[in-house]
């Protein structure tokens, strides 16, 4: 893709550099002409170099103050007013002078422009209000599956797919090769399993798919804004077992395309009662298993069971 673009952009100053010499029948562009292709090159190039989104990804959303929540409020010049104030379970707040005021929902501008308002209203001239989160309690998003502290992450501000995952721990080594964020158009939470699944068939939830080999490689427009009530799923990656003359037989984990020959060394190769010409797999081809011969470089299937059997003689 690289390529391409610059290609393009060569493409574009070779066709200036040509057509001004055939307009002005000199062999050289001048160096006004020079400079004038330079910056029409540099400014068809960068749109071209700039990163691609992931489709679905949107930047992060200001946090919304919810119940819970202990807003720190500070009023210029009123000590009497500044303090910490926490948000009830209907998401008002209630603050000296102003009595209840409506906070669940808005951001922390608006709640400062709502307070800044009650304060003008024949108490304060000109008050000067700032707000800010001292506590967050009222929102979070949830990561499942292959991760080592799967469960709730509270939000304490705008937060990525690659902060969620740190903050679970990382993904355990039987991680698969992609992960899900589940987002539901209601902005509640799936906690379990179950709810996952009913989600990711409903039309109310819109479903991103992340390649976290990738995002661990640094392309980063894989790595996602998350949204209070989201949901990330690292699903277990597809198993591979491996028996018969082998040093290490057992379970194996397929991340990404591989042959018998890289199976077996993942399982310490070959003993030296195997042979590598007497090697089946056990396959499931529409719900029924069936004995296939291999070579050692066929492509291996999720759920595959490799058997090496012993020499002849």
């Amino acid at each position: 893709m690289s390529f391409i673009r610059v290609t393009a952009v060569s493409n574009v100053k070779n066709g200036l550099l040509r057509h001004h010499s055939e307009s002005v029948g000199a062999p050289r562009p001048c160096g006004r002409m020079k400079r004038l292709l330079i910056v029409l090159t540099v400014s068809l190039a960068l749109p071209l170099l700039q990163p691609a989104t992931l489709v679905g990804a949107d930047e992060p959303r200001e946090y919304l103050v919810g119940p819970n929540d202990v807003l720190a409020i500070s009023v210029f010049n009123q000590p009497q007013l500044t303090g910490k104030y926490v948000v009830e379970a209907d998401g008002a707040l209630t603050f000296p002078l102003v009595g209840r005021l409506p906070a669940g929902g808005l951001t922390l501008r608006g709640v400062a422009d709502q307070l800044r308002d009650r304060l003008a209203r024949g108490y304060l001239n000109d008050p000067q209000v700032s707000v800010s989160v001292d506590q967050y309690r009222s929102q979070q998003v949830f990561v499942m599956g292959e991760v080592r502290l799967p469960g709730g992450v509270p939000l304490t501000g705008p937060i990525t797919l690659m902060e969620a995952l740190a903050r679970a721990g990382s993904t355990t080594d039987r991680a698969g090769p992609e992960a899900l964020v589940v987002r539901s158009k209601t902005g509640a939470g799936l906690p379990d399993a179950a709810s996952v699944v009913q989600a990711q068939q409903s039309p109310d939830a819109e479903i991103l798919r992340v390649d976290l080999q990738n995002l661990q490689k640094g392309v980063f427009a894989q790595n996602v804004a998350l949204w209070p009530g989201d949901t990330v799923v690292v699903p277990r990656a597809e198993p591979v077992f491996v028996s018969g003359q082998v040093r290490t037989a057992g379970e194996y984990v397929l991340r990404r395309p591989m042959t018998v020959r890289q199976m077996l060394a993942l399982a310490g190769g070959v003993t030296e009662r195997g042979s590598t010409r007497r090697i089946q797999i056990l396959r499931q081809v529409d719900g029924v298993e069936t004995t296939v011969s291999a070579h050692l470089e066929d492509p291996v299937r999720p759920g595959d069971t490799i058997v090496v059997r012993e020499r002849l003689f």
